[in-house]
């Protein structure tokens, strides 16, 4: 039997194969699953703080998946974070995008009149989808639209906070925001 390197666990997956893994290769593979929604480095100290627990405190060689994966969660959770398995995704879509342009044109014989109602619509409509993230593009350009402006002024300021406190007092009135962050650029 080959001896295991001191930086390395047996990790037993759930088919019954082992496969040794020192802590840097489980955080690889942790923050490439990941897609950008948790901070890598905080991910990566978690990870090596688990892998550590197991191996030194422990004194474990050999740790399944599913007890790795529920002492991380545990971790993270005290961090205020959530991890989730492929298995269960927390929803369909984790970022939605709207174009607030797109909003404009369609409220333009009217202008504002129309534009903040749809744009209300348009958020309700996204937040059905629970995203953990919703980002509304294209704000400049929507701004100078609803001013008629061809270039940036005083009126497009006024504009442009009316538009981003709307969506703010829209999403904090809404009962399906849940945990979604906005984003307007």
């Amino acid at each position: 039997m080959i001896a295991l390197s001191s930086d390395h666990l047996i990790f037993q997956l759930t088919d019954g194969e082992s496969v040794p893994c020192s802590a840097e290769m489980i955080t690889i593979e942790i923050v490439g699953n990941s897609e950008g929604f948790i901070d890598a480095e905080m991910l990566r100290h978690a990870a090596a703080s688990v892998f550590h627990y197991f191996k030194v405190e422990l004194e474990r060689e050999t740790v399944t998946v599913g007890e790795f994966a529920l002492a991380l969660e545990k971790v993270m959770r005290n961090f205020g974070l959530t991890l989730y398995t492929d298995d269960d995704p927390p929803c369909v879509k984790q970022i939605l995008e709207a174009d607030l342009c797109h909003i404009a044109r369609e409220s333009d014989s009217s202008l504002e009149l129309f534009f903040f109602p749809r744009l209300r619509d348009e958020l309700r409509a996204r937040l059905r989808q629970s995203p953990r993230l919703l980002r509304f593009r294209g704000l400049r350009s929507c701004v100078k639209q609803l001013a008629g402006a061809q270039r940036w002024s005083g009126r497009c300021d006024k504009i442009q906070e009316q538009i981003i406190e709307f969506l703010r007092e829209c999403l904090t009135a809404e009962p399906e925001q849940k945990g979604c962050a906005l984003v307007v650029e």
